[in-house]
């Protein structure tokens, strides 16, 4: 292990990760046992490249983001591009647009992903500053290139960073998916067998203009303007009408708020109230531990804000603005608001995506056609709008690179807040375009008098109450999530919640999707569902969990739902924890 991070160390390009593995190296020769432990955690392996690309800890060595790691995956994807470009018998050189956040070192590694496709002869494009995920997923589309390169590590904590890949083309600007990750990944391996310093590079790539954020402006802002009511012969707020509406925003650190805000602008929605501690992009996420909306305590700052001015409405991204989460104001709440679910939001940013899809239809005088869309770990209550509404309903496995995929597609959620709501501008989640919509649907709502507690109420007494909850254990290490998941294999629930379960399914067995998933599912008698995976991006083993009610007023469905909910809850916790005790026995 020693001679490999030496001779690592010897061949890195940058001066602060070969100073690293030096001192790490001198350490581990000494016999200092923690720094032995990082060593082979460092050079033990090598960063995975798989279909959300890399991402992991900052630091030496192939196991962690560097400049040598996105080196050799550049090398590796471009040799990919130039081999599908042939593949296509195209006369064209493959090109690529490259985007980065704010957090710590995105900018040079973009810089790196650039002269190395250029040294590749791939007309390469950067960027001109960080910028939000979504930012990137449109410039593949809207520059007509082959790929898309973006440096982040999305909601990861602050010691991380990441290489997310997009493809043009047939692929439209989805994210890559199997076996184009295989591909990719097997070009890499070949290509990190060789010194870094092997590798071609050049300068001749391009670092554009504020065009493509312009374009993003331009083309969100319509989509927007042309769903809002007025536009639709619906009851509404006329388009620029100051409301007495206030909106907190909080960038969480990150990157979207010079594009959230100018697209609210644009779309005439209110001006935003910043949480200024927040506002500005800065790797260390001083504020909070995990920069992630759904994580207790992120959002402490945006309520401490909203309740000095308040505000009808919190919109909060995730660093790289590709997630949303909103909070309203709620009397039970200590905070005084409460967040919604990803599936609340999801449910009710699709039901409006139907609405909108049904009133366009009905203009244009043409039948109501596409799908709405969500994971399988999401809830199923979008199903009962696309059945309402006269839609086709797809379950895909996690991940947007799925969802974007799905044919005909009108809207599409995961629960971990990620929407799609605009697929003709971007093919992917895009929390901007997603918070002004919700915006513009909580200013109507506001025009009439309701709340979106109101209309939430509204969607459980027409599609049943769907209740959802998560539990997530944090593990030590990825493998130990799988680890975990292996163990509920051997010894599945029988019951849960004080329901049997009827009905089993492992999407690990060939056949049972589109490609296999450490994904299993449980029906109980009771209606209930259960599903687990271990994350993919992170230490986590998660659980989702589905109960449904629609017996009674939309109070009485909400609470019996939610009583079953919390029965399962303390069901599978107790499950998991046996298992958990089991193994450590053993």
């Amino acid at each position: 292990m020693i001679a490999e991070a030496t001779a690592w160390a010897d061949a890195d390009i940058d001066a602060s990760t070969r100073a690293e593995a030096r001192a790490l190296i001198e350490r581990a020769r000494r016999g200092d046992e923690a720094a032995i432990g990082e060593l082979s955690a460092s050079f033990g392996s090598r960063l995975a490249f798989g279909t959300a690309g890399l991402r992991g800890r900052i630091g030496a060595g192939p196991m962690r983001m560097n400049r040598v790691v996105v080196s050799q995956t550049t090398a590796g994807f471009a040799a990919y591009l130039w081999e599908a470009a042939k593949r296509r018998a195209s006369r064209d050189a493959p090109s690529v647009v490259i985007g980065y956040d704010g957090r710590i070192g995105s900018a040079t590694f973009a810089r790196d992903a650039a002269e190395v496709m250029s040294g590749a002869g791939i007309s390469a494009y950067l960027l001109p500053e960080a910028g939000p995920t979504p930012l990137t997923a449109f410039a593949v589309r809207h520059l007509d290139v082959s790929a898309g390169i973006m440096i982040t590590a999305s909601h990861n904590p602050p010691r991380d960073n990441g290489y997310k890949v997009y493809l043009g083309d047939e692929d439209a600007g989805s994210q890559i998916a199997p076996p184009t990750d295989a591909a990719i990944a097997a070009h890499i391996e070949r290509i990190a067998a060789t010194p870094v310093g092997q590798i071609p590079r050049a300068h001749g790539y391009s670092v554009l203009g504020g065009g493509v954020a312009d374009a993003y402006v331009s083309e969100t802002s319509a989509a927007v303007l042309a769903g809002l009511p007025e536009r639709l012969d619906a009851p509404g707020v006329p388009i620029g009408t100051d409301t007495d509406i206030r909106v907190v925003y909080t960038a969480m650190h990150g990157v979207g708020a010079d594009l959230a805000q100018r697209v609210f602008r644009s779309s005439g929605l209110p001006r935003v109230i910043p949480v200024r501690e927040q506002l500005l992009p800065d790797g260390h996420f001083p504020t909070v531990d995990f920069p992630n909306p759904e994580e207790p305590g992120a959002l402490d700052l945006a309520y401490r804000t909203a309740r000095a001015v308040d505000a009808d409405l919190i919109v909060a991204h995730d660093p790289d603005a590709d997630r949303l989460a909103l909070a309203a104001p709620h009397d039970a709440e200590a905070s005084g608001y409460r967040r919604l679910t990803g599936n609340e939001l999801g449910l009710l940013l699709g039901w409006r995506a139907a609405e909108r899809a049904v009133a366009r239809a009905k203009q244009r005088q043409v039948t109501v056609s596409g799908a709405l869309a969500c994971t399988i770990v999401s809830s199923p209550a979008l199903r009962a709008v696309a059945e309402a509404y006269g839609f086709t309903y797809a379950e895909t496995l996690s991940g947007f690179k799925w969802v974007s995929r799905v044919p005909g597609l009108v809207f599409g959620f995961e629960e971990a807040l990620g929407y799609l709501i605009h697929p003709a501008v971007v093919r992917d989640k895009d929390g901007i375009s997603a918070s002004a919509d919700a915006v513009a649907m909580v200013r109507e709502l506001a025009s009439q008098g309701r709340t979106i507690w109101d209309r939430l109420d509204e969607a459980s007494e027409r599609f049943g109450h769907f209740a959802s909850g998560q539990v997530t254990l944090r593990l030590p290490s990825m493998p130990a999530a799988s680890a975990l998941s292996a163990r509920v294999r051997e010894d599945p629930p029988r019951e849960l919640g004080a329901s049997p379960v009827v009905e089993t399914r492992d999407l690990l067995v060939p056949g049972a999707a589109e490609v296999p998933a450490d994904v299993l599912r449980y029906d109980l008698a009771n209606g209930s569902r259960v599903m687990i995976r271990p994350s993919g991006t992170e230490p986590k083993l998660k659980v989702y969990l589905d109960t449904f009610s629609d017996v009674g007023s939309a109070a009485e469905r909400r609470a019996a739902a939610e009583h079953s909910l919390g029965d399962l809850e303390r069901s599978v916790r107790e499950y998991l924890e046996g298992l958990q005790t089991g193994a450590q026995s053993a």
